[in-house]
């Protein structure tokens, strides 16, 4: 990602970065660990552009619209006050970014949302089972949304989950069982 270099300049070399918690990292870059937020740009790369898509419809103008929510994240993460919430600030930033650039784009040109796009390569198409099931998370309430988004659009492990959102891997065990089961419901009612 563009920005990931020029806010960062260069790879890094993660370690020990990927099991700190979003506060940690957060912390790090208050004291002026850039790599730190190179971690969280990582981490939440997939989730803001998929929110940005779920705005936009257009995927490159979703990208856009993500690397301008990373740099605002960097210049205003100073008045982060709850700093374990990093994941929904960052998220509310993107849409007001999407938005902002929804507003400028020419209005007779209207394109449907493709979130499948923020999981499959840009030029990639969806089975239609895959569809409704993005479909369906799209449904659910947006912590849910969230969650599935850290765990499976992100691909992180549960353990990796809970400390994004500092929370217990029991608590996001639970919070995922839950979102499964709203799911299945979605899904069956589609079916009918």
């Amino acid at each position: 990602m563009a920005v990931r270099k020029a806010l960062i300049g260069g790879s890094a070399s993660f370690g020990s970065c990927l099991v700190q918690s979003d506060c940690e990292l957060v912390n790090d870059c208050l004291k002026g660990q850039k790599r730190s937020f190179e971690v969280l740009i990582r981490r939440y790369e997939r989730p803001v552009r998929a929110a940005a898509l779920d705005v936009l419809g257009d995927y490159h103008r979703a990208q856009d619209a993500s690397q301008e929510a990373f740099v605002r994240a960097w210049q205003k993460l100073p008045t982060l006050r709850k700093r374990s919430a990093f994941g929904p600030w960052l998220i509310k930033i993107t849409r007001r970014c999407a938005l902002n650039i929804a507003q400028r784009q020419d209005k007779s040109v209207q394109n449907p949302p493709l979130l499948a796009q923020a999981i499959e390569k840009p030029n990639g198409k969806l089975e239609d089972a895959k569809q409704r099931l993005l479909g369906a998370v799209m449904q659910l309430p947006k912590d849910q949304q969230q969650l599935i988004m850290l765990r499976y659009f992100s691909g992180q492990t549960v353990k990796e989950t809970a400390s994004s959102l500092d929370r217990s891997v029991g608590t996001i065990t639970k919070q995922l069982s839950r979102a499964h089961k709203r799911l299945r419901i979605i899904l069956e009612r589609s079916k009918q």
